[in-house]
């Protein structure tokens, strides 16, 4: 299993909204908080991406910026320009109707679509911890899903959500695939860094295609060819926690989400995440995820119905 397909499966885009914005002359729009990631991406044009104790950044046409949840930003139409807030109920509507949010003082000259998206709840971190931006140049197969992304966003009909959280998903692997090739020596959060690491992918490729083995660090060390030093010391470089403690919050993480969408009882999950008793899956549970499994399937649930 790709290890990158299968950490989509579990923190790809879910419950997408987007919306067309057009702008020209003098302009700016500022969003102190929204609703999971933002996703901008410039079709035409050009615009300035302010976030809070970072330099200005110049987004061209045809590139990208994503932002995890909850990063107040503002885009414009030049650095440090003098921004309004969102206004939330025109953008709403428009998202609703396919409409286009006009913006600025001249004539259009810059065209966005903006994309909200939010990771499954059961789960931990995004894909993507940290702001990130991919040029054109960097990602020259953007620019199809941006023209994808705006026919979708500008028609509203039936599965659009569905359409756009996999396109969404789609522009996540161009945002990877750029990123591995264009900034080798950089980080964008621990999964782009362990990608990056031959000797971590192969592990990681292991754990996700396998959660329920029992992996020992000398047993995946075996199975990658490689000594249990070197990857006792270059799994926690890149990921920051060793792999038993990776392997046992994915198992959780897998097990959150069975708990919640699932009748399973609490014996088959353990079983499937790799346990040999429910008592060991209860302790392991409750001491991740803070919440006896039972519990965190009451709760859980209780938060999808209201």
């Amino acid at each position: 299993m790709d290890v990158l397909e299968d950490a989509l499966r579990l923190y790809g885009a879910r419950g997408s909204v987007g919306v067309r914005l057009e702008a020209g002359g003098v302009w700016g729009v500022w969003v102190e908080t929204y609703p999971g990631a933002a996703l901008h991406l410039v079709a035409e044009g050009e615009a300035w991406l302010e976030v809070p104790g970072r330099p200005s950044l110049h987004v061209g046409a045809g590139g990208a910026v994503l932002l995890p949840a909850g990063t107040p930003h503002g885009l414009a139409w030049r650095a440090g320009a003098r921004m309004g807030a969102c206004d939330r109920e025109t953008a709403a509507a428009a998202q609703a109707d396919g409409a286009v949010l006009r913006r600025g003082t001249g004539e259009v000259d810059t065209r966005l679509l903006t994309v909200h998206y939010e990771q499954d709840s059961a789960l931990g971190a995004p894909l993507f911890p940290r702001p990130v931006h991919v040029t054109a140049g960097e990602g020259p197969r953007l620019a199809a899903t941006i023209a994808l992304l705006s026919a979708e966003l500008g028609e509203p009909q039936v599965g659009t959500t569905a359409a756009i959280n996999s396109l969404v998903d789609l522009v996540l692997v161009q945002f990877a695939r750029a990123w591995l090739r264009a900034h080798p020596a950089e980080s964008a959060g621990p999964w782009l860094t362990g990608l990056q690491d031959p000797v971590v992918r192969d592990a990681l490729t292991r754990l996700h295609h396998r959660p329920a083995h029992p992996w020992t660090t000398a047993g995946l060390a075996t199975e990658i060819s490689v000594s249990r030093a070197t990857l006792s010391r270059r799994f926690p470089a890149a990921l920051g926690e060793p792999p038993a403690a990776y392997l046992t919050r994915l198992r959780m993480e897998l097990a959150a989400v069975r708990l919640r969408d699932t009748d399973e009882p609490v014996e088959s999950i353990a079983t499937a995440v790799g346990y040999g008793s429910p008592k060991a899956f209860s302790r392991a549970f409750q001491r991740v995820r803070g919440q006896a499994p039972g519990e965190y399937r009451s709760t859980a649930r209780a938060v999808l119905v209201g």
